[in-house]
């Protein structure tokens, strides 16, 4: 029996994700997770075969989940679910160590495969996502003139916008609070803003939080 590990803070979401998961004879749902937290820990104590991640959730989103549970739990693969179109997350989410993306537009449809190539320990992204994903990237490669955020770094406007204190960040991601400071200082250089209001509407617009 495989597991599969479900994380969502959405319980809509979550209700049709296991009931696809549940369609298959082989497959058990392990647990589900309503933000990135729970969803580390959950991997920890179910060790699932598959974790199906939201890319957007409260405390740590969908990238830095996958990190740590590469890091932590190398055996279990990652999907990551998203409703943004957008290259940067991909590459964002390869380099966390995530093996498979999905839009969760094409769940219904794909949820399975997905999950049946990850089983196998075979990379899935739907070839409608890859032809995209290269448009965009041949789109914008000539326009990119700022450096990009680090992972790290939108982990920590991620937890900013959410209301966070320096301390707070410090014990959620186990860094020091000068180090938090440090990257909070380079987020603001790096996108010459100056304000936690700005920061918050950065986080918007690039989908971090909901608005």
């Amino acid at each position: 029996m495989k597991r599969i590990l479900i994380a969502d803070d959405h319980e809509v979401v979550r209700s049709g994700l296991r009931a696809i998961v549940e369609s298959h004879t082989n497959w058990v749902v392990a647990g589900e997770a309503i933000d990135g937290e729970q969803t580390v820990a959950l991997a920890l104590e179910t060790k699932p075969d598959v974790a199906i991640i939201d890319y957007s959730m409260p405390v740590m989103n969908g990238l830095e989940v996958s990190r740590r549970i590469s890091s932590l739990r190398p055996r279990t693969e990652v999907l990551i679910l998203t409703m943004h179109e957008n290259e940067e997350i991909l590459t964002e989410a390869i380099l966390a160590g995530v093996r498979g993306f999905l839009f969760k537009s094409d769940a219904k449809k794909h949820l399975i495969s997905a999950i049946e190539e990850l089983l196998g320990h075979r990379p899935y992204f739907t070839s409608a996502l890859l032809e995209k994903l290269l448009h965009d990237y041949q789109q914008n490669k000539q326009n990119k003139s700022k450096m990009l955020l680090t992972l790290r770094e939108q982990n920590v406007v991620q937890l900013i916008a959410e209301g966070h204190t320096n301390r707070s960040i410090s014990s959620i991601l186990n860094l020091s609070v000068k180090t938090v400071e440090t990257h909070r200082a380079a987020v603001m250089r790096k996108l010459g803003i100056s304000s936690t209001a700005e920061l918050v509407r950065y986080a918007i617009r690039k989908k971090l939080i909901a608005p």
